[in-house]
């Protein structure tokens, strides 16, 4: 480091430090994300204060994001009118203020990786070693591998360091999809390396024995693979996701009848693999809250207030689009609906483009396509990573439309907008005319 001070300037050597501890925060902000025992989480802790630091020292928010920052805010103020509803505020203020601080974090990750794209990486690696920490505590929480072990699991489930493993199994599935994509497309002597962190993730989503979370993993493996199918020219690259398709279903296969012979297992497994429980279909079962809800809703536009719902009806909506309704109001409904719609269509966009943050955006998005369709039987309105998942999205949204209008250009390519002044540039290299069938991990720097 000695060295490097006398060859560079002050200045350099000052920004170098500066672009450290930035990323150095941001992984320690996701690493904390895995961790939510308790409420406050340190993540709030954390995340408020660096989001707080942040605004202070360069935290810009551009023309692309601030769509999803006026959305998310307007869902609030529906929350805030809905509080005027209630008899007694309770708790309902502070619900609010973390359904606030959970939107700011959405466009504070959108503007960071708008910013540095190279985050993309480092927020990747630290979610799979949170991931695979996590799971770790659930498994052994599970089989009881050590004293006290039991504390990581809830109703004979495994939950890991989180409170409900309805919402330990989902925080999983954006780190099992990214390490199964470096799987299917990543050099085939690292796979070892790859697939040791993936069953680990697998076997926690695995026993969480939370039917959302197997969906959604299900469903953003059927969405990564069939994208990585459609969006290849090679027959070898299709032959070897095809094959190695077949050869992870046979794997879980095996793996069902082993993990079937464990004591306990087998029964927890025949309870929780029905579709529908019978809380779900009692006369004020689930889905008759439902009905019950919406036509509510209808009586109450300005909904009935944060949290209220579940005093009144017994349980709360599972239903985030219930939820936005009762808790939110009509303004709180039309905005979320209008967040989702327009992630959908402009994530969507992005798929088939080949971008150096591609990988991470494709993996982000599949999994929020599996969050929209789980948040019609559970509440997500509260998932710390489901914000981050947003993020992750808009983030790949906002580098696209600068990238089109030529305010950054990628080596080997010309700005669309030649007269712009010194557009940024980022470090990884688009590939060449007709290569389109590589792995696009192989456009990120080395090392990732």
């Amino acid at each position: 480091m000695s060295a490097l001070t006398h060859e560079l300037p002050p200045q350099a050597v000052n920004a170098k430090l500066i672009g450290l501890l930035s990323s150095g925060a941001i992984i320690l902000g996701i690493l904390l994300s895995g961790f939510v025992i308790g409420e406050p989480a340190p993540y709030e802790v954390y995340m408020t204060g660096l989001i707080g630091m942040w605004a202070l020292f360069g935290l810009r928010i551009s023309r692309p994001i601030v769509p999803l920052l006026i959305l998310l805010v307007s869902m609030n103020i529906g929350g805030m009118i809905a509080m005027t509803q209630m008899a007694e505020l309770s708790w309902t203020p502070l619900y609010l203020a973390v359904s606030l601080f959970l939107a700011f974090t959405a466009v504070f990750f959108a503007s960071v990786v708008e910013q540095k794209p190279d985050l993309y990486r480092l927020i990747f690696t630290a979610y799979v070693t949170a991931a695979v920490v996590t799971s770790t505590l659930g498994i052994a929480g599970y089989f009881k591998l050590f004293h006290a072990a039991e504390i990581f699991t809830k109703y004979e489930r495994a939950a890991g360091a989180f409170q409900d493993p309805n919402v330990f199994g989902p925080f999983l599935a954006l780190p099992g999809t990214y390490l199964l994509y470096r799987l299917l497309t990543g050099p085939v002597q690292r796979m070892p390396l790859v697939a040791v962190p993936l069953l680990i993730v697998v076997g926690g989503i695995f026993l969480s024995f939370s039917r959302g979370a197997w969906g959604l993993f299900g469903v953003a493996v059927i969405l990564l693979t069939g994208i990585l199918f459609l969006q290849s020219t090679s027959g070898r690259f299709r032959l070897r996701v095809v094959v190695m398709t077949i050869a992870a279903l046979a794997l879980l296969v095996l793996a069902m009848i082993v993990v079937l012979q464990i004591p306990g297992v087998s029964e927890m497994l025949t309870t929780r693999a029905k579709l529908a429980q019978d809380y779900d279909s009692a006369r004020l079962g689930r889905f008759a809250r439902y009905a019950i809800g919406f036509m509510l809703a209808l009586e109450r536009p300005f909904g009935i207030g944060a949290l209220v719902f579940g005093t009144i009806y017994g349980e709360d909506t599972h239903n985030i689009w219930l939820k936005t309704l009762m808790d939110y109001g009509w303004l709180g409904f039309i905005s979320y609906l209008g967040l989702t719609l327009w992630t959908l269509a402009a994530g969507f966009r992005l798929l088939l483009r080949n971008r150096p943050w591609q990988p991470y955006v494709l993996c982000a998005y599949v999994v929020y396509v599996g969050h929209v369709g789980l948040g019609s039987v559970i509440d997500t309105d509260h998932w710390r990573h489901f914000y981050l998942l947003l993020g992750l999205v808009w983030g790949g949204i906002a580098l696209e439309y600068r990238y089109q209008r030529g305010l950054i250009a990628l080596p080997g390519t010309t700005p669309a907008n030649a007269d712009r002044p010194r557009p940024a540039s980022i470090a990884a290299p688009l590939p060449a005319s007709g290569t389109r069938s590589r792995s696009l991990l192989s456009m990120v720097p080395a090392g990732q």
